[in-house]
């Protein structure tokens, strides 16, 4: 079973974003970028998987700039087997995603594409599901647990009312939530092993798809900050400033 792992370049989680001082986007001058958290725990699904004897091949793909070699890299250090670049300056939407993804789909024919539920910068969490009605496959969204069998997958989904369990027919998409594992972190020997690990580099030319934008960003702004809270003296108070200050009661 060979399975295909998207991965994406964003700002890492632990950096304050700032705002370009035009307001047309976020500043990524000396930013530090890694690979998306749930795409981490998408590696390490695939990789644990392998390992298992339950997958023969992880093959690790970007959509991005060529920096974003490094990420390939990173999944490659976890245990995936080789990379795939898409290279791009410009932004991509989950739908000129989702159809970049269907091509090399359709060119390295995975049984199994795993995926983050929604990447950190966008929070967008509809790549997965494009991608599944593109190809026409099965999905598990949101998984908290991933169990293969014969022919299929069972998946473990949360959802608002705790766990719902799915089993769904390969080919499928599955999508990994938060609790699915705990990423590993690359050993220097597989560091170095990664190096020498295949990366094919290609560009959105070489593939017949329409990757024009939906969408067109107005102005990118940082939230209000937050005021000070107040101290109330009693009920009767409290329900006084919710209902003619807050104005939410």
């Amino acid at each position: 079973m060979k399975i295909l792992v998207p991965v994406k370049r964003v700002i890492d989680y632990n950096v304050k974003v700032r705002v370009k001082s035009d307001e047309t986007g976020v500043d990524l001058a000396n930013v530090k970028m890694s690979m998306n958290p749930f795409d981490e725990i998408a590696v390490e699904e695939a990789v644990r998987l392998k390992e298992a004897g339950k997958a023969t091949e992880v093959v690790a793909v970007s959509i991005g700039p060529e920096k974003a070699q490094d990420q390939i890299r990173q999944a490659l250090a976890m245990g995936a087997d080789r990379g795939i670049l898409i290279k791009t300056d410009d932004v991509v939407e989950p739908l000129a995603v989702a159809k970049l993804l269907k091509a090399v789909a359709e060119e390295e024919k995975p049984e199994v594409i795993i995926l983050g539920k929604q990447a950190i910068d966008d929070d967008s969490n509809q790549t997965g599901q494009m991608l599944a009605a593109l190809l026409g496959w099965s999905q598990g969204t949101f998984a908290s647990k991933v169990e293969p069998a014969e022919g299929m997958i069972n998946v473990t989904r949360e959802i608002d009312g705790g766990l719902q369990t799915i089993s769904i027919k390969l080919p499928a998409i599955v999508t990994t939530d938060l609790r699915l594992n705990e990423p590993r972190y690359a050993s220097l020997p597989n560091i170095m092993k990664a190096k020498k690990k295949p990366l094919d580099i290609k560009e959105i030319g070489d593939f017949s798809v329409d990757v024009a934008p939906r969408l067109q960003t107005v102005k990118v702004s940082e939230p209000p900050k937050r005021e000070a809270g107040v101290k109330v003296e009693s009920v009767t108070e409290l329900v006084e400033k919710l209902k003619n200050e807050a104005g939410v009661i």
